[in-house]
């Protein structure tokens, strides 16, 4: 694969990872369209190192704020708390379903164009809803309340979905403010994407050879480069703009897709 190309998808998992526009259906498409094969979509899921180390390099204050505070703090325990919980349904529908997303959700183009455009369609309805927030701050989202957003965002083993969109549309519901929404997205993604990397190279390890390695340590630094910068000024723009730019977007894409298939396949 030329190097432009694995530069262009890493640019591009870093630039959508967190947002709620599906990294992994923008993946999935560029790829279909530029003829990209990855075996097993290893390459598409473990570039996701450099989004991770991007979140983590952003938040590491915070990170470290918390981990000093929760020996004394009830309200970081419980947040912690909270995390797992909302991790723990992805991470069993992960295991559980790993062949058939990959075997089968992943080769279809089409699923990430529909998927696209039907959850372009939700954001732009919870965007217009007058939702009454409880929750001002990611730390006073309950355990309970956690735990059902993490059920939501099993809804992203189906590519073109979006993990932080259907995150975000469960934090909304369960009564979180936009900006606390998706900075839950933030910390969420943080198990949930570090346990899908260390599963998928865990049941890929044989097949990644030489030429495998050095595309995924170049996608990989494409997508930390990428994820800083998005992860720096997310949370100022939805908080000014709330998520309808990022609907329109998603709906364009799956329709230019689908037009594409259409006319050229």
């Amino acid at each position: 694969m030329p190097a432009w190309q694995v530069i262009l998808l890493g640019l591009l998992e870093g630039l959508t990872e967190f947002i709620p526009v599906s990294s992994t259906g923008h993946l999935l498409l560029a790829g279909h369209f530029l003829g990209f094969e990855s075996p097993k979509k290893v390459f598409e899921v473990l570039i996701q190192l450099g989004a991770i180390l991007a979140i983590l390099s952003v938040y590491a204050g915070k990170l470290w704020q918390m981990l000093c505070a929760l020996p004394s703090s009830a309200q970081t325990r419980r947040f912690v708390i909270g995390i797992l919980l909302a991790f723990l349904p992805a991470a069993v529908a992960g295991v559980l379903l790993h062949g058939f997303i990959k075997g089968v959700l992943f080769e279809s183009p089409a699923l990430v164009c529909w998927m696209l455009i039907i959850g372009g369609t939700v954001l732009l309805c919870m965007d217009r809803l007058q939702l009454e927030p409880r929750y001002h701050d990611v730390a006073q989202v309950p355990p309970a309340q956690a735990l059902k957003i993490g059920l939501f965002q099993c809804l992203a083993m189906i590519p073109g979905v979006s993990r932080s969109g259907a995150t975000i549309v469960g934090a909304m519901l369960m009564g979180a403010d936009k900006r606390t929404a998706a900075e839950f997205s933030f910390f969420l993604a943080m198990p949930t994407m570090a346990g899908a990397f260390a599963y998928d190279l865990y049941k890929n390890l044989g097949d990644i050879d030489a030429a495998t390695i050095r595309g995924i340590a170049l996608g990989f630094v494409s997508a930390f480069a990428a994820g800083v910068i998005v992860v720096r000024f997310v949370l100022d723009f939805v908080s000014r703009h709330g998520f309808a730019p990022f609907a329109w977007w998603r709906i364009g894409v799956g329709a230019a897709g689908l037009a594409a298939m259409f006319w050229l396949e």
